[in-house]
């Protein structure tokens, strides 16, 4: 496969996105697991399904590529984000609620969409579960410069989500802006989630944001350590994932997700084991913001 990728533009392409996606999509599904919002990824998903189905009813009914597939989901999945913020301020008490609304609303566009377009060909079904040949030099760019936005963005804020993540109350104490830091977020998963949907595919794509991170949860004990191991596990399911689809000519998105599950239950069993890094531990670590954030409040 080496010869090949360094052969053909389109593997290179594939490989290279798949390496961005395999460290920005665990990066920030560490705040979304801790945060508990891990539904977030699926609602968000099917709302890029309904921009993608968009972009190809335009294609087909108007013969435009004014707006692409690619640019039609993140589009969708901006907005739907937005939505769910504001629904989260329409609804406090219940904020959870939001989550179903916009999925349910993200699935009844898509299948308005895509009855419209009359009904599957190859491109949906690529974007559905992925794809190692649907990467084009113009998507490596899009991809790249998502992923260098979302680490800066997390680099510059890392104290707030941080804290956000762990105690939004005393965050907000703190002086933090809860507001505006967790609209940024939850835009920032929005084009995580947009971006990955040529490697992994729309329906998948929790999956490379959440399985990560839960096998570093059961080996790590401490929250940057959690962060990074979520990466190394992304992007080895990443690699392998892309290696077998390439030689079993079958969409990646599928065997990315299998081989994060065999890493996810590798990491229960050597739990069982009691095996450890050192370090203190994510709970730990929740207990010593929380008196923090106490001290600062008194």
């Amino acid at each position: 496969m080496l010869s090949d990728i360094l052969q053909y533009d389109f593997l290179r392409n594939t490989f290279l996105t798949g390496l961005l996606i395999g460290i920005i999509a665990p990066l920030l599904g560490t705040f979304i697991v801790v945060r508990r919002l891990s539904l977030i990824a699926d609602a968000l998903s099917h709302v890029t399904l309904a921009g993608i189905a968009f972009g190809l009813l335009l294609e087909k009914k108007l013969a435009t590529t004014i707006i692409t597939p690619l640019y039609g989901g993140m589009a969708f999945s901006v907005l739907g984000s937005i939505f769910i913020e504001k629904l989260r301020g329409v609804y406090k008490a219940y904020q959870e609620i939001a989550i179903p609304i916009i999925l349910s609303g993200g699935v009844g566009l898509s299948v308005i969409f895509i009855s419209l377009a009359n009904g599957f060909n190859t491109e949906l079904f690529n974007y559905l579960f992925g794809s190692v040949s649907a990467v084009s030099q113009k998507d490596l760019f899009t991809i790249l410069g998502i992923s260098i936005f979302v680490v800066l963005i997390i680099f510059l804020f890392y104290k707030e989500l941080f804290a956000l993540s762990f105690d939004e109350e005393h965050a907000s104490v703190a002086g933090i802006h809860a507001k505006r830091i967790h609209l940024l977020f939850i835009v920032l998963t929005a084009l995580v989630i947009a971006a990955s949907i040529r490697i992994v595919g729309v329906l998948l794509v929790s999956a490379l944001m959440t399985l990560p991170v839960a096998a570093s949860m059961r080996l790590a004990r401490g929250f940057k350590q959690t962060m990074i191991l979520s990466i190394v596990f992304g992007e080895l399911a990443v690699i392998l994932g892309l290696i077998s689809g390439y030689y079993f000519s079958i969409p990646p998105g599928g065997t990315i997700v299998l081989i994060s599950i065999i890493i996810l239950l590798a990491s229960i069993g050597m739990k069982r084991f009691n095996f450890t890094f050192k370090g203190r531990g994510i709970s730990n670590e929740t207990s010593r913001s929380d008196s923090e954030f106490k001290r600062k409040r008194l």
